[in-house]
């Protein structure tokens, strides 16, 4: 961290720059210039409050030399990181994960029929809502407990992994107990409380970015989980709000290119509420393969004109079959693949 002065700035405030850092338990170190002084913060372990430094008198500016985010950074790690699931299953590594499922656990038939299509289909993971955190507190909210149970049981007749949002800290051992994956969703994403308890659990965590979050604060929420232990994480780029209402959201697609040049962690896309529009899903799932996204994360459902929630964004089962069939060309071109159902969910 660079601490600039304004161009009159007297000695006495250089100094007190100095001391300042020094009471922080870093070293400073003053580098004099013709037209001002800078002073440097050396051993900046990304707990400095630059607010301290910048309100002291005579501060043009800080500039920030390292990420604000440390362990989720290149700089920490440059190996990229490969979250392991369970039966051999990982994501980060070569192939490229698909999870896909209904935007919200209805009914018993509903899961078992969308689960058994998708992975027939190819896909390793099965979505689905238990606890919905909605906008309007008058729509479908989840089957709750019922809803993990219908996971769980989904999960047992298909071999599928399973993962599924926890809203808060009071639902997060439960869901922790049946999914396969936490997923802490858009909404969540700056609920430092959620993410600490979240990084207190041994099991990988899907980290969804916020609505109008920045890929910065995006990885500061990750650091929120690592730096409480966990170190399974796998970020979502899900579009962010914009001003253009053509899609549901604005699909970052190059915020895979971005993640990886800057985080060791794996990053996956969710089209679906990227775009919120079924004609939509299908051509950004591909681009997003070909960005180089880990995964993706796809709504599918049995007949989503009859869906509780999200039904404009969820795929037929027929589209989501025509998905896999484009998405393993477009892993093969790059050299990747989609990854290979488990031995558990492979069908005789």
């Amino acid at each position: 961290m660079l601490i600039v002065m304004q161009h009159a700035a007297a000695a006495d405030e250089v100094q007190r720059v100095v001391d300042t850092i020094e009471s922080l338990g870093y070293e400073a170190r003053p580098m004099p210039g013709a037209q001002r002084t800078a002073v440097g913060l050396v051993g900046n372990d990304g707990r400095v409050d630059a607010s301290r430094l910048a309100a002291l008198p005579g501060v043009k500016e800080i500039i920030h030399v390292t990420q604000p985010y440390k362990q989720v950074s290149r700089e920490w790690r440059d190996e990229p990181t490969v979250v392991r699931l369970a039966d051999g299953l990982a994501v980060g590594g070569n192939d490229v994960v698909v999870m896909a499922g209904p935007c919200s656990v209805e009914s018993e038939s509903q899961l078992l029929t969308t689960a058994r299509l998708v992975r027939d289909a190819g896909a390793s993971v099965l979505r689905g809502g238990a606890f919905k955190p909605r906008s309007s507190p008058y729509s479908f909210q989840g089957l709750g407990i019922e809803g993990l149970k219908l996971l769980a049981k989904a999960r047992e007749e298909t071999g599928l992994l399973i993962v599924t949002e926890a809203i808060d800290t009071e639902c997060i051992d439960a869901v922790a107990d049946y999914a396969d994956i936490i997923q802490i969703g858009a909404r969540s994403m700056q609920n430092y409380s959620l993410l600490k308890r979240a990084g207190k659990i041994n099991k990988p965590v899907l980290l969804k970015r916020g609505l109008a979050a920045t890929i910065n604060e995006l990885l500061l929420s990750a650091e929120y989980i690592l730096a409480s232990g966990n170190e399974q994480i796998i970020l979502c780029e899900r579009g962010i709000r914009g001003f253009d209402n053509a899609t549901r959201n604005v699909f970052d697609l190059a915020a895979i290119p971005v993640v990886h040049s800057l985080s060791h962690l794996p990053i996956i896309a969710d089209p679906s509420h990227a775009t919120g529009r079924r004609d939509k899903v299908i051509p950004m799932a591909r681009a997003a393969v070909a960005a180089g996204a880990d995964g993706i994360i796809v709504e599918v459902h049995p007949t989503p004109d009859t869906a509780l929630s999200d039904g404009a964004q969820s795929l037929y089962p027929e589209q989501f079959e025509d998905l896999m069939r484009q998405a393993r060309l477009i892993a093969e071109a790059s050299d990747r693949a989609i990854a290979a159902p488990l031995p558990s969910q492979v069908t005789t």
